[in-house]
Parts: structure tokens; C-alpha cells; sequence
């Protein structure tokens, strides 16, 4: 087993396919479907299974991904080590849509401006899938809104947030749960922090009759909110860059309102590229 076929594999397993892993590889497709059969022949046992045009780990394709990952990227730091290069190659960041919107943009003109050579390949999500993603190796670090209880994950507190209710502007003023009784939630899929921050402040007992729209941008919650359609919690620093004039705030307890953003990665992990992010937005943190 070469690190050149772990890096077939891996590349298959991440496009789901042979056709877009050897478009992404520079290779052609038979080359790929031999070399993925050699590999597990070396191994023993099938790595993929099919279903309809998409292949899919096997139980044995996810135990060696996880090691494929490791090898790999220890291979690239030793690369990279040995050489005395500045940090190069791809950087795998996760993010929340609150954090892309509002915080990274300077943050990744600042890595990119002094790391010229690393390109940097952004995922957006929840902060469930997002946590997910970096103990799954799909991702090196991630700006999530909670941090992580796992032993594996590290983390640093970088951004106070500040969480608000947002109505539309004739909605009556927001004090309590009883004062939203009569109103839909607007919120992210399930596994999003901000609204299970929200839900503790409705209370257990109401969240089963509440009514929620699921959205993904906050382009379409706000204008959603803006238009009568709910209420919604949202990161003030969100609102700065995502406005709507018919939009009305409103303040929530202290207990409820006030989050620090964290940047997770796995504490086994440390490629050149990923140091440089940690050092660079901790001298940038508030």
C-alpha cells in the first residue's frame, strides 16, 4: 500500500465516484478503477459499495479512511517540515453561515495575504455537522458556536456574539416567551446552536406546538422575518452585513444572549497551514 493509492482512495470516497475523482486525480477513469481494485485486493476486503452511480464506503472503506487521512496529512507535514517551507497546499475550513458572513471575510484575506501558497477550501453548516466534519477529517478546523465536550477536539475562544430576537418592525415589543406565542420560528436545521439556544429560552413545554420554517441563509431569514412570516435569534454582528429595513430588534437575557465563537480541531492534528490559522486569529480574537 503506497501513499499514492491512499490518495486515490480518499479522493474517491470524498467525490463519491470514479469519474469525479479521476477529473479531480488528472486521471483517467480505468486508471482509477484498477487502482482502487488493487487496493483492495492488498487489503482483503471490498472498500466501496454501489448504490445506483455513487459509491459508498464500506464498513472496512471507513476504518481505513480515517487512517488515509492521518497518513496523508503527516506526510504533508513532514514534506513540509524537512523542507522548511512556508505552509502550502490545501486548507479544509468549516464554518458557520453567521461566522462567513460576518468574521471571515478579513480573516481570510489576512491568511491569505501571508500565506500565499495554501489555497483554502470553505464548508459551510450547522454547528453539529461542522463539529461532525472535524472529528470525520472532512475538515482540518472549524468555526463553530459551541465548544466541544469531546476529548479529541481542542479549542480556542476567539468572538463574543451577541444574540437578538429579530421581528418584523410592527410586531408588539419581545420580553418574553409568551409574547412570540402566536408567531412561527424561522431557524436553521436541526443541529444549529443558536436554536436550541432559542428553544431553552421558549421553553421545553412549548417546543412541541411551535411552528418552524427551516431555512439555510440568512439572506432568507431575515427577508422572511422582515415580510411577517416569524420570528427568528440571530448573531447581531449578522445583522451588520445582512440588513432589512422593515426588520425590528429585540434583546434577550444575558444567560441566553451572550456566545462565544470557538475554532475546533482535532488535538492530534497540527499540519503547518493549520498552526498558521491558529496563530494568526489569535492575535485577532475579541
Amino acid at each position: 500500500m503506497e501513499l499514492s493509492d491512499l490518495l486515490i482512495f480518499r479522493t474517491v470516497a470524498r467525490e463519491g465516484g470514479i469519474v469525479r475523482a479521476a477529473k479531480r486525480l488528472n486521471r483517467v477513469p480505468s486508471n482509477v478503477t484498477t487502482r482502487i481494485k488493487q487496493l483492495e485486493a492488498s487489503m482483503g476486503v471490498p472498500l466501496f459499495t454501489r448504490e445506483g452511480h455513487r459509491l459508498a464506503l464500506s464498513q472496512s472503506g471507513e476504518r481505513l479512511l480515517d487512517y488515509a487521512e492521518r497518513m496523508l496529512q503527516l506526510s504533508d507535514e513532514a514534506r513540509t517540515v524537512v523542507a522548511g517551507a512556508a505552509p502550502a497546499g490545501v486548507l479544509r475550513l468549516g464554518a458557520l453561515e453567521s461566522t462567513t458572513a460576518s468574521r471571515l471575510p478579513s480573516i481570510l484575506a489576512a491568511y491569505h495575504s501571508a500565506h500565499p501558497h495554501v489555497s483554502v477550501e470553505l464548508m459551510t453548516g450547522t454547528n453539529d455537522a461542522l463539529t461532525a466534519a472535524v472529528l470525520d477529517r472532512r475538515v482540518e478546523a472549524a468555526f463553530v458556536a459551541e465548544s466541544p465536550s469531546d476529548a479529541r477536539l481542542a479549542s480556542m475562544p476567539l468572538f463574543r456574539e451577541r444574540l437578538v430576537i429579530i421581528s418584523a418592525r410592527d410586531h408588539a415589543p419581545i420580553r418574553r416567551p409568551r409574547d412570540v406565542a402566536d408567531d412561527s420560528v424561522i431557524a436553521f436545521p436541526n443541529g444549529c446552536y443558536y436554536r436550541r439556544v432559542l428553544a431553552r429560552w421558549l421553553g421545553e413545554r412549548r417546543l412541541p406546538s411551535v411552528r418552524v420554517l427551516e431555512l439555510a441563509s440568512y439572506h432568507a431569514i431575515v427577508a422572511c422575518v422582515g415580510s411577517g412570516t416569524g420570528i427568528a435569534l440571530v448573531p447581531e454582528s449578522v445583522l451588520a452585513t445582512v440588513q432589512h429595513d422593515n426588520v425590528a430588534r429585540h434583546p434577550l437575557p444575558r444567560v441566553h444572549a451572550e456566545v462565544v465563537t470557538p475554532l475546533i480541531w482535532r488535538t492530534s492534528d497540527a499540519s503547518p497551514s493549520l498552526v498558521a490559522l491558529r496563530e494568526l486569529v489569535a492575535h485577532r480574537r475579541h
